[in-house]
């Protein structure tokens, strides 16, 4: 085949490819430019997971009559003019591409004024061709209308996810823009329905309530980390950390509620990452992840923003500085907050060190353990025994160790077991044969739970209401992203259905696929089983490891960490130098 020119039309939907990936792509590239154009209010409309309609609209200082074909132009740019402006570069936007690759791809309606027009001015395009222009009334600001997103390149659509997922991509998206930039007003609207609202008040901790409730937000602690801070000098002071992270014990299963700001770009970055699981190394159980909105601000010299067409990754020239400015802001606001709760477990922190789970609070009430799930004569048979073959009663409970672990004698030797782990089997188990059977116990409360929702996590709900009900949660609206708890899954308490709810929302998004009930009765039974620190008596730990035996996987809870430590008669015996 003889080399030739690619169509020009080709090549704009090729180049507009690597711009405009998913509607939240295109949610992506309107804002930031709303926010390089100073406004101060930014409004965002989707209907059908932002195929059918995406509209932005704010309140900045608008385009000039004109101008307004110039702007839908590849490279055509107000953010720099030579190449070193990259060096110096404060905007968000910068390559001339977003507009003329989102018109590559969907109808776009365009009306736009500047604060000294007599009119606002329309623009509209086809295949990315101006085909209308015409004078209308406007306030200052511009309004971007995206129609039929994708319908000229339908191939793009067969790998999209559901409109649900594609919504929760949009919501997720302005949430984090409402957090990098607390002092603007962000309204979202899916489908017709507000789901999120800021006040523009420039109060991080009040943007924090607004995306993740007042509960999170009233918890946060401060990250301080800069030229002065504390009356401190830092150690860095071209870089400078600011923002809030959670206390150990307010944590969530998914790394999503890890915003990192570069600059206020929301940008993804390993190394960072890293320095913030290094931080908590030794405070979080291995599947857990602290809440965290880190701004980092240096010198724009000091980081390569000109990386990928996206701008969500970048390149440090100090990585390594970045690194321990990071860590050292999270770990002294660690440090700083709860010494009396945090204290015990530092010791744990660092490179190489045996991690030690955190206790998750000591309750010293008693806990009604469920009847174990009944299994078929077949299962029964591969049970592998936690004890010896006289039955559980043989296995006779000593005592606990730390609050945690139950110490039990055998004629095999010497048993240690989580409790905490072994609960969490038994419940997964019940849990995986309930949903199995369509039928989940649930238990009324005696007052209705207040439960506040991200935006991401509403459209997620009011997708799958119907699987909730399933799981035993009865939700009823509540307000504005509010709901209110009348019943739950049985044996979940209170303080704890709130958090389970939240993480079965925050699950990944192929909610339905075949891995599903596992995710689900795992994520339940965690949050149902007893804690670490908490206290039982010799007749609940023998029924705890009774059921245990009963389970088709006794030596692992769901998520993979083993349940017990078994010392054997020789093991024993080799310790006291007796063989």
């Amino acid at each position: 085949m003889p080399i030739r020119l690619l169509d020009q039309d080709v090549v704009t939907k090729i180049a507009a490819g690597e711009v405009v990936e998913r509607p939240a792509s295109v949610v992506k590239e309107l804002v930031e430019n709303s926010i390089d154009a100073g406004a101060s209010a930014i409004s965002v409309e989707e209907h059908n997971g932002g195929l059918t309609l995406i509209r932005v609209t704010d309140n900045g200082h608008g385009i000039e009559e004109s101008e307004v074909e110039l702007a839908f132009r590849r490279h055509a740019t107000s953010k720099l003019q030579s190449l070193d402006d990259l060096e110096h570069l404060r905007s968000l936007g910068f390559r001339g591409e977003a507009l003329p690759s989102i018109a590559a791809v969907a109808d776009v309606e365009m009306v736009t004024a500047t604060s000294d027009a007599r009119a606002g001015t329309t623009l509209r395009l086809k295949n990315g061709v101006p085909s209308e222009r015409r004078p209308e009334a406007h306030p200052q600001g511009t309004t971007i209308s995206v129609h039929r997103l994708f319908h000229a390149t339908p191939v793009r659509l067969k790998f999209l996810k559901s409109t649900r997922a594609e919504s929760s991509r949009i919501a997720y998206l302005v949430s984090q823009f409402a957090l990098s930039y607390p002092e603007i007003r962000f309204t979202l609207s899916i489908d017709g329905r507000v789901t999120l609202r800021t006040t523009g008040d420039a109060d991080l901790r009040q943007a924090v309530a607004q995306v993740y409730g007042g509960e999170v937000a009233g918890r946060m602690l401060v990250l301080s980390q800069g030229p002065n801070s504390g009356g401190k000098v830092s150690t860095f002071p071209e870089i400078k950390v600011s923002g809030l992270t959670s206390p150990p014990d307010l944590n969530r299963a998914s790394r999503s509620f890890i915003s990192i700001f570069l600059n206020r770009r929301c940008v993804y970055d390993r190394m960072v990452s890293r320095a913030i699981d290094e931080a908590y190394r030794g405070l979080l159980m291995t599947d857990r992840c602290p809440i965290v909105v880190l701004n980092i601000s240096l010198p724009p010299e000091m980081v390569d923003v000109n990386v990928h067409p996206t701008k969500h990754e970048v390149r440090f020239r100090q990585e390594g500085m970045v690194f321990a400015a990071v860590n050292a802001a999270i770990s002294r606001a660690l440090d700083d907050a709860a010494p009396a709760k945090i204290s015990p477990h530092k010791t744990q922190r660092g490179a190489g060190s045996e991690e030690q789970q955190p206790l998750e609070g000591a309750v010293t009430s008693e806990i009604p353990f469920p009847e174990a799930p009944a299994l078929s004569p077949a299962a029964q048979s591969r049970t592998p025994s936690v004890t010896a073959p006289d039955g559980p009663d043989f296995m006779k409970v000593l005592g606990q160790v730390d609050k945690t672990y139950i110490a039990a004698g055998a004629q095999d030797g010497l048993y240690l077991v989580d409790q905490h782990a072994a609960h969490e089997r038994i419940l997964f188990e019940r849990f995986k044969q309930q949903l199995a059977e369509k039928h989940v116990e649930k238990q009324g409360l005696l007052e209705p739970l207040i439960v506040e929702v991200t935006p991401e996590q509403e459209v997620a709900l009011a997708e799958r209401r119907d699987t909730m009900a399933d799981l035993g949660f009865t939700i009823e609206p509540f307000g504005e992203r509010t709901y209110l708890l009348r019943t739950v899954p049985a044996p979940l308490q209170d303080d704890n259905a709130a958090q389970a709810l939240h993480e079965l929302l925050t699950l990944a998004d192929d909610k339905e696929g075949p891995d599903w009930p596992n995710r689900a009765a795992a994520s339940l039974a965690c949050h149902a089983a007893i804690k670490a620190g908490q206290v039982l008596e010799d007749r609940e730990a023998h029924e705890l490891l009774r059921q245990l035996q009963q389970t088709t996987q006794p030596r692992t809870c769901p998520h993979g960490r083993p349940t017990m430590v078994h010392l054997s008669s020789g093991d024993l015996r080799r310790h006291f130098g007796r063989q």
